[in-house]
């Protein structure tokens, strides 16, 4: 039987500031041990808030203090850029268009982001 973990939306944006964590579960039992890895963001102080499966396969997620958008591929490897200028990302989603939308705290709006 497989055994599956969720995280509340609110328990990533609890995370260490400088961390992004992901975890495995092992296992088919109900003993089954849980293991977390955690992937460092190359901007200090960034707080990480938002994460969601981009339509490219990789991990997209929102840096509130940094104010980037953030992309982490299944190998760990991390590319930032600043959506728009003033703003702060806050939450993401795919959206079924293929492309990333996500809420701009400070700019009062919703954004999209297209993947190339």
């Amino acid at each position: 039987m497989r055994k599956h973990v969720s995280l509340d939306r609110r328990a990533v944006g609890t995370v260490a500031s400088l961390s992004l964590v992901g975890c495995i579960l092992l296992g088919g039992d109900a003993q089954a041990a849980t293991r977390f890895r955690e992937f460092h963001l190359p901007s200090a102080g960034s707080y990480p808030s938002g994460i969601t499966a981009g339509p490219d396969g990789n991990l997209w997620f929102t840096e509130r203090s940094s104010r980037k958008i953030g992309r982490i591929t299944t190998a760990g490897v991390i590319t930032e850029s600043p959506p728009n200028p003033g703003t702060t990302p806050n939450e993401i989603t795919a959206g079924p268009d293929g492309n990333l939308w996500f809420t701009e705290y400070v700019g009062n709006a919703i954004a999209e982001s297209r993947l190339p």
